[in-house]
Formats: C-alpha cells, sequence, structure tokens
C-alpha cells in the first residue's frame, strides 16, 4: 500500500514524466513478462531498476546452453530425463500427489511432483476438478491471461554489424495497440517489435560472416479467434517488409533459415492456456502471493514452478522460481 501498488506503471511513470515519448519508453516493460502497462501494478516499475542496477546478462551460447547445463546438473545427481514423455494426469490419492500418468497409459509413482507445465493447464488439464479447492475452473475461468506471441527465427547470410544485441522497434500507436493486443483482441494492421540479433554478443551462434536473430511482435491469445494457419505467412511478410525498411535492408535477399511460432503453438505444443506465452497476466490481483504458489494449495506433495507462478515470467523470474523450489520441497530424506 505504501508503494502504491494499486497504479499502473504508466500511471506510476506519468506522475513523474510529461513527454508522452519519454512515458512509452519508461512503461513498456510490463510486456518483457506478459503485462499491460496500464493495467501491470506499479510495482513492475522494478524490472527496469533491476536492469539499470545489476546490467543485462547472457549466456554464451544461448538460452540453449541453460537448459543443457540445468540438465546436466540433474543427471549428475543421478536422476533421469525422459524426453518426449507428456504428462496426462497428476494422479491423487486423499489428497496428495501420488505419481503421474503419461499419455501412453505408463504410470510413474512419486512422492513429490514438481510441474513446470502453464499453472493454469496444470490445474485445469492434469488434476480432476474434485481436488481443486482454490484453482477450480470457475476460477481459471475468470482470470486475465497475458498477450501471446508471434516469434519469427531467421538466420542471414551476411552480417548486420550496426545492429545491437537487443532492438525496440516501437509501431505509430502506443495505447491503442495495446488495447487491441489485450482487450479488444484483434490482429492490428501495426505492430510493436522486439528485434534480437545474439550474434552481436556470441558470434559462435552463427556461421562465419552470418548472423542469427529473432523478432517477436506482441499478438492477441487465441481466444481473439484468429486462424493462424491462414495468417501466420502474411504476417511474418508485413514484419519482412518492415524490418527491411528500416533496421535490415536487403533482408529478404539474404535470409538463409527460418522458423516461425505462433500462438497456436504456444496453444498446441507448449501446452499454454489459450496459448499465452506468459500465464497469468501481471495483474495485482495475480501478482506475488495472488498467483499460483510454488507449494499447491490444492494437492498435498504437488509443486510448481515456471512462468505461471511465482515469482513470475521472464527468464529470471523463471529461474528464481526454481530457486524458490530448492527452499519449499522437502529433502527426499524426509521420504527414506
Amino acid at each position: 500500500m505504501r508503494l502504491r501498488g494499486d497504479r499502473s506503471v504508466y500511471q506510476t511513470v506519468s506522475r513523474y514524466v510529461k513527454d508522452e515519448r519519454l512515458r512509452v519508453m519508461l512503461s513498456f516493460h510490463p510486456l518483457l513478462i506478459g503485462g499491460n502497462p496500464f493495467h501491470a501494478s506499479s510495482v513492475y516499475c522494478l524490472i527496469s531498476y533491476l536492469e539499470r542496477h545489476w546490467g543485462i546478462h547472457f549466456a554464451m551460447g544461448g538460452t540453449g546452453r541453460l537448459a543443457s547445463g540445468l540438465a546436466k546438473l540433474v543427471e549428475g545427481q543421478g536422476n533421469q530425463i525422459r524426453y518426449h514423455a507428456q504428462v496426462e494426469e497428476i494422479e491423487v490419492a486423499d489428497g496428495r500427489a501420488t505419481g503421474v500418468r503419461l499419455t501412453t497409459g505408463e504410470r510413474i509413482p512419486a512422492e513429490i511432483v514438481v510441474s513446470n507445465a502453464d499453472s493454469a493447464y496444470t490445474y485445469r488439464r492434469m488434476l480432476p476438478p474434485q481436488v481443486r479447492k482454490r484453482w477450480t475452473d470457475r476460477k481459471l475461468d475468470r482470470a486475465r491471461y497475458s498477450m501471446s506471441l508471434f516469434v519469427w527465427y531467421f538466420g542471414t547470410k551476411r552480417q548486420y554489424s550496426e545492429t545491437a544485441h537487443h532492438t525496440i522497434l516501437l509501431g505509430p500507436r502506443y495505447k491503442e495497440l495495446i488495447e487491441d493486443i489485450f482487450e479488444r483482441k484483434i490482429l492490428a494492421d501495426d505492430f510493436s517489435l522486439y528485434l534480437h540479433r545474439p550474434t552481436a554478443t556470441d558470434p559462435s551462434l552463427a556461421p562465419d560472416g552470418c548472423d542469427s536473430f529473432y523478432v517477436l511482435s506482441p499478438v492477441p491469445h487465441m481466444d481473439a479467434g484468429i486462424d493462424w494457419s491462414q495468417q501466420a505467412q502474411a504476417y511474418r511478410a508485413r514484419i519482412a517488409d518492415f524490418l527491411e525498411r528500416t533496421e535490415l535492408p536487403g533482408l529478404r535477399e539474404n535470409i538463409v533459415s527460418e522458423h516461425m511460432i505462433t500462438p497456436q503453438d504456444f496453444q498446441d505444443r507448449l501446452l499454454s492456456e489459450r496459448g499465452a506465452a506468459f500465464g497469468l497476466e501481471p495483474r495485482l490481483t495475480q501478482s506475488a502471493w495472488f498467483r499460483p504458489h510454488n507449494k499447491s494449495e490444492d494437492v498435498e506433495g504437488l509443486y510448481l514452478v515456471g512462468a505461471g507462478t511465482h515469482p513470475g515470467a521472464g527468464l529470471p523470474g523463471v529461474l528464481s522460481s526454481a530457486r524458490v523450489l530448492d527452499q519449499v520441497v522437502p529433502d527426499a530424506s524426509e521420504f527414506a
């Protein structure tokens, strides 16, 4: 209350800054964790503070190097990682998690279950309604979900040495575009983009003389009813036109590889509820204590990790949720 967490990030910035252009620059950060700057709690102003105070970090070798490092840690402790083994159900007996059942029908017993799936998906799709007192279907239906993303990965056979590692390319509209994404849920003609060129920092991520990129555009989640099988290529073409006119001249003729991820992929392949890229939207009433807890409130022995739980989305938040689990999950010796 003392910090006025009831104010939005944009309202807080506007108390100190009058120039609308500066307001935009100082308030867009909640989009990095799936939040609407006009509704996200002012608490999320801490994002820009953290970046300035401790800096921006990048894992050499890319985010995949973080994943492989974590996998090596898990396996080094004597554990087994099962790939392509999707969990269909978290099994519960007498209010306690007893293991998981895979889509193949195989059952794996366990005294502790940790779900790194989207929290809304975990509760709605993996647990029966009768064991859920807090995270009921009704509560999940009434929750607000983050926007989704259109992500286009591409490699070029030339280098764009003047393009920075991180570039924000804002469109002609700010509040109106955000309302199109979060409230009206329509795919607007204009867009704002984040362009990522990791080879600016780590040249090993592309062959000599080449570059690797991804560009992402915030878009509505799947409640918008957009048919991405029909829209993806056209949307990609519009983004390519814009990048070629502005940041990456001659882009089309230099692309040698590419891959796209749409809200449909977030929903169907990554199992995110409604294709929301960041899980629950980080509003005041869905932040901190009000998010799904790392220790399930509904099922004993079930723990949650990832963007949909505490502390929230974004790579630092997701990794921090694993640090939280290190404190709250009982040691295996308790079950010996």
